[in-house]
Parts: structure tokens; sequence; C-alpha cells
């Protein structure tokens, strides 16, 4: 007997932080070796896949995403393309996607969209694939786009998308502050080797001492051991990173520190209620376009409504 397949399918997809970003050397690839935490967080895009009639797959941007790719570039057009192709799914879709997630923040936002067309058009198409196999598909899209799709609290090794689950206890409260500009990462990646070109970069790794940190559910612990390599990078790009990042350690943040490649900058905060007073203060400095609370670890690309 046939299954019905369902006429529409929505699916959330959170940001992700990394709590600790350690940059190896230029790998043969191309790529650098990396070594990071990823923490999801509840800020998150919204993909929904429509049943078409026709054969094609299509991409609409909803009102007030931002300046998001529309084209054969949109990493949630390409995902669900990709899917289709490798098996052979002969229906179309037309894929609506809603952003909250900064673009090109160094927040994965392109990637989490990725990981939610892929969970939306499995589901759509009734492909039935598990988690890992649109993981292995999602790697041949971008290095963060597994994690969009598992979520929660993870280790990243290889280019970051070979993934190890993370113990963490309790909720961690962060203050997002986003920039009123964007960052290239290939362009901060560049920017890390030049500054790194008279020294040997040495292989990363994940200090111990942030994994217990997050076993404990230590915020103050955490907060000390947030690292970037890629900070300096950044801030060499666009120096008012720096002043932010003072600022929220004066306004009383546990830890501060640039997301990804960048420019979105994050807070850890004690609780809710400092999380509210940071995003105040850091609102009131003119350094930053918004600064929302957000909280992690939350899971990863997830169907919240699928209509028949």
């Amino acid at each position: 007997m046939d299954v019905a397949l369902p006429s529409s399918v929505g699916v959330d997809s959170p940001a992700k932080i990394n709590l600790f970003l350690g940059v190896g050397p230029l790998r043969a690839d191309g790529y650098h070796e990396l070594a990071t935490v990823f923490q999801a967080l509840d800020m998150v895009d919204h993909v929904t896949a429509v049943a078409d009639p026709g054969t094609a797959v299509q991409l609409e941007i909803a009102p007030g995403s931002g300046r998001v790719p529309k084209g054969g570039t949109n990493l949630a057009l390409k995902a669900a393309r990709l899917l289709k192709r490798k098996y052979k799914v002969k229906q179309g879709a037309r894929l609506i996607l809603s952003k909250s997630i900064p673009v090109a923040g160094g927040m994965a936002g392109g990637s989490t969209d990725a990981a939610a067309a892929l969970v939306a058009c499995n589901a759509l198409w009734g492909l039935g694939l598990a988690l890992d196999e649109l993981s292995e598909l999602g790697a041949e899209l971008g290095s963060d786009v597994p994690f969009g799709l598992h979520g929660g609290t993870a280790l990243g090794a290889s280019r970051g998308e070979v993934l190890t689950p993370v113990l963490t206890t309790g909720t961690f409260v962060w203050v997002v502050a986003t920039s009123f500009t964007s960052l290239s990462t290939p362009e901060v990646y560049a920017t890390f080797d030049r500054l790194n070109a008279t020294r040997d970069v040495p292989a990363p790794a994940v200090p111990r001492a942030l994994l217990a940190a997050l076993r404990r559910g230590d915020h103050e612990a955490v907060g000390t051991h947030l690292h970037n390599d890629l900070q300096a990078a950044a801030i060499s790009m666009r120096p008012e990173l720096d002043l932010l990042l003072e600022a929220g350690i004066d306004y009383g943040a546990l830890g501060a520190m640039v997301s990804g490649s960048g420019p979105t900058c994050v807070f850890l905060a004690k609780d809710p209620e400092h999380a509210m007073e940071l995003a105040v203060a850091l609102s009131g400095t003119g350094l930053c376009r918004s600064a929302k609370i957000a909280t992690g670890p939350v899971p990863g690309a997830r169907i919240t409504r699928a209509q028949d």
C-alpha cells in the first residue's frame, strides 16, 4: 500500500556557536584542520518544503530575512537539489526560507538552512533517510551542515564535520550581538593564514578543562575557557569588534568572543536576568546592530509541522 506523502513540511534549525575553535595548518585539500566545540542555540531559521506539481526545486525568501543568496549558491537550495539528484527523486519542491540567524555572521546560518532543507525534503519525498545518511550528504555541502542536523553540544574534528557528542549539564544563556556589517569566511581564514605566515601553526586540541566544565555545568569555568583562533583575524578586519568584546566583559559577561568567523559576538551571561541587563547595555553602546538573548544547547534540525 502506498504511503501518503505530506503536502508540506516545516523545519526549525538552530544557530551554532563555537565555544572553542582551534585552527590548525592548511591541509592539502585547501581546508584547515579544526578542533572545535559546537553548541546549538535556540535562535532558529525556518524552512518549509511544499510539494510542487512540477519537477524542479525552487526557493522563496520570506520577507524580513535579510540579504540571503537566492540563486544556486544558496545552501538550502543546493541541499534539496543534491538530495533530489542523489536519490533520483521525480517530485519537485518549493522551499520557503525564513531567517532569524544573522547572514554571514559566523553562526552557520547558511549551513543550518541546508540541514533544515535536508530534513524537510527527506520527509516531503518520503525517502526515510536516517540522520547519519543525511549527515554524509550534508558534509558534501559544508563543514557545519552535519552539526546543524545533530545540534546539542559536540566536538568537531577534521574540518568540523566529524562529530562526537559532549556531555553538557544545564542550560547556558548567551547574548548574541549582531554587527552592522558581515564577514566572508574564506577571507577571515585567508587573514588568519597571513597573520600566522611566519610561525608554525600547531595542531589544534580542545582543552580538557572546557569539556570538564561543560560536564559539571560550571558556567564561570566555561566562560574562562572560551576561545577562537579566528578572533584576531576577524578583529583585524573589523577593529570595532574588540571594543564590543571589552564592553561585554565590563558589563559582567562570564566570557566573550567572536562567533566562528564573525562578525557576530557572543557573551556568556550568569543567568536570564543578567542576560537581559547585558543585552540592554550592549545595545546602548552603538557598537552592535542588535543584542538578543539565546540559550543552548538545543536539538538540531527538527520537523515542527507536517501537513497532509
